[in-house]
């Protein structure tokens, strides 16, 4: 063990590292601006209200995630891991270039719709080229994924700079435009690199041999596929004919699709664990992918906040006036960014030196302390909040700290969350499995979205209380898992 910590990482990581940054400029930066784009009527934004603003947010980023599982089964049954990659990068930018021109409401929407489907083709696809360097697994896999996670972070910084500073300072479709070329600089970095670094990684996959019991057993698959699909059409129909969802608004969609994604997420584990043909062992691991699932939705449902609920609390209510020049609100998302790169290096190091002493936390015990943080964070908005009300604005030191608790709660989470994802899903349902990860995101940016849309300016006294739910939602769950930490491990199978 201490030989495989002390070997240095392989060449390809740091090609991924940098593909990666480039595509997360493209969509953080795009991101930081996306709600202030979709509220403002002044500058040509769409001039929306909040409530529908912050629920086509929570659709747009709920969407890029989504679509990470039918990415996955692409890579998986098609183009293999690298080519979905490149076809994803350059969807992404095609995507971007349609943002940048002024042209309505009809051809912005369609520019989204593109980078979302851009997004779910390559983002499952690149994180699961990263567990194929480390096939030995342990903690050298999770430092390694701690490392590219630097790289999604060092985007994320530069991109919420130059395109939030470009969107709100000089013009909206100046600051789309520039995640294309994020993207360009990213498919430029992607298809040098690979040929050399990552030959034998990320294949077209092999033919499958088609025998009569593979023929038998795929009509099986595909019956219980359609059966499943039927029970949602007609779960969703039932909830839109009594008027328990209201799917002909931008609130009622994003409910619907809270719906699906929950049913989508259930079905899917259910279909693999009937008829994907798994050992004893395997359905025990995917039965723990399940509950890191669950945990990973709750913990993305507060953190990713980031850009709707804790976006409006910086715009509307925070103190951001230095001197006599005001700091765009969208600079606030940096410190995210900016907490990674100081604390990744410092936390892969201690996962590494605990696994040298036998001390490493389970990887539940770091989901725990994950959803723990992440309601701390918002304990301390409340707290501003509290601030808010009384017609003061709030100081900017609550906003960072809030970053800070969330940001190491993100590496307690989502680092580790994507090792054990490639570690414990079974080989051939790995990329499809990676997509169900980013399926969780998507379920609690939807959940971030629709929360923002209860702020009511003219109501400002529930504000604390809103806070409040998520500290007490999120806490709650993560102490729940530190319980029964023990049997989930168990169920892991000896993967740590």
């Amino acid at each position: 063990m201490t030989e495989q910590l002390s070997q240095k990482h392989p060449r390809g990581l740091y090609v991924l590292f940098f593909a990666e940054m480039w595509e997360r400029f493209s969509y953080y930066g795009m991101r930081a601006i996306l709600l202030l784009f979709l509220l403002d009527n002044m500058r040509g934004g769409l001039g929306l209200e909040a409530s529908e603003g912050t629920a086509i947010y929570g659709l747009y980023t709920a969407s890029v995630y989504l679509l990470t599982l039918p990415g996955g089964w692409l890579a998986d049954n098609v183009f293999g891991q690298k080519k979905s990659i490149w076809y994803g990068g350059i969807i992404i930018m095609i995507g971007h270039i349609v943002l940048a021109i002024p042209g309505g409401t009809g051809l912005f929407f369609l520019g989204l719709g593109i980078v979302a489907m851009g997004t779910g083709l390559l983002k499952p696809n690149i994180s699961s080229i990263v567990g194929e360097l480390y096939p030995e697994g342990g903690a050298r896999r999770d430092a390694a994924f701690s490392i590219f996670y630097m790289g999604i972070n060092l985007g994320s910084v530069l991109g919420i700079t130059i395109v939030g500073y470009l969107g709100q300072k000089i013009d909206w479709h100046m600051g789309f435009g520039a995640a294309a070329v994020g993207m360009l600089l990213g498919l430029i970095v992607f298809r040098y690199g690979s040929n050399t670094y990552l030959r034998g990684y990320g294949e077209v996959p092999p033919k499958k041999i088609v025998t009569a019991e593979a023929q038998a057993k795929a009509g099986t698959e595909k019956k219980l596929g359609y059966g499943l699909v039927a029970l949602l059409v007609g779960f969703l129909a039932i909830l839109q004919l009594t008027g328990t969802l209201d799917m002909t608004t931008a609130q009622g969609l994003a409910q619907g699709a809270g719906v699906i994604i929950v049913s989508v997420s259930l079905f899917y584990f259910l279909f693999i664990l009937i008829a994907g043909g798994l050992t004893p062992v395997e359905k025990k691991r995917v039965l723990v992918l399940m509950v890191f699932f669950f945990a990973a939705a709750i913990f993305w449902s507060g953190f990713e906040q980031a850009g709707s609920s804790l976006q409006i609390f910086a715009e509307r209510y925070t103190q951001r006036t230095i001197g006599g020049w005001e700091m765009p609100s969208s600079w606030f998302q940096n410190f995210n960014g900016t907490f990674i790169l100081i604390f990744a290096p410092i936390m892969a190091s201690l996962w590494i030196f605990l696994s040298s002493k036998g001390l490493n936390p389970s990887t539940p015990v770091k989901f725990a302390l994950a959803l723990i943080l992440v309601g701390a964070g918002f304990f301390v908005m409340e707290m501003g909040a509290k601030v808010a009300v009384t017609g003061q604005l709030a100081s900017p030191l609550f906003l960072t700290v809030t970053y800070m608790v969330h940001t190491i709660g993100e590496l307690c989470l989502s680092p580790v969350g994507l090792s054990s994802y490639t570690k414990l899903a079974p080989k051939r349902y790995v990329s499809q499995l990676m997509g169900i990860w980013f399926v969780a995101a998507s379920l609690g940016n939807l959940i971030a979205g629709l929360f923002a849309g209860g702020f009511d300016e003219k109501n400002l006294q529930q504000m604390p209380a809103l806070f409040n739910q998520v500290t007490l939602f999120s806490i709650g769950f993560g102490v729940l898992l530190l319980i029964f930490w023990k049997p989930v491990k168990k169920w892991m199978g000896g993967i740590s």
